[in-house]
């Protein structure tokens, strides 16, 4: 009979020391997940509007980099009348691999219907 126990014991054992690794597996997945472009783009633009407190009208610039994303977002900085004398202003915005922003700062400013001049930024 104590056969019969043992086994039972080192089996529930067994079961009970596999269940944990395939948990942490997917924890461990879910974790090193990277985001997807469109989820990083979406919390960037989110995240800036609300470190500054002005609405992200458009993304210029988009890449992955060694340390995690590189932006370039347009932002409406003072709404004027008529709409393309606005001050628009181009920031450019750096997040970390897993998409929290790590960074900003204003690259230019100009009139929304205003284009860049050759060889200028």
């Amino acid at each position: 009979m104590s056969n019969t126990r043992s086994t039972s014991d080192s089996q529930e054992s067994q079961q009970s020391s596999r269940k944990p690794r395939t948990s942490q597996k997917s924890q461990t997945s879910q974790e090193s997940r990277r985001p997807k472009p469109m989820e990083v783009l979406r919390e960037a633009r989110a995240q800036l509007a609300e470190l500054t407190g002005m609405t992200a009208e458009s993304v210029s610039s988009f890449e992955q980099t060694e340390e995690g994303w590189a932006l370039e977002v347009e932002v409406l900085e003072l709404e004027r009348v008529p709409d393309t004398m606005s001050l628009m202003a181009s920031y450019q915005v750096e997040l970390d691999a897993e998409g929290q922003l790590t960074g900003y700062r204003r690259a230019r400013r100009y009139e929304r219907g205003r284009a860049d001049s050759r060889g200028s930024r």
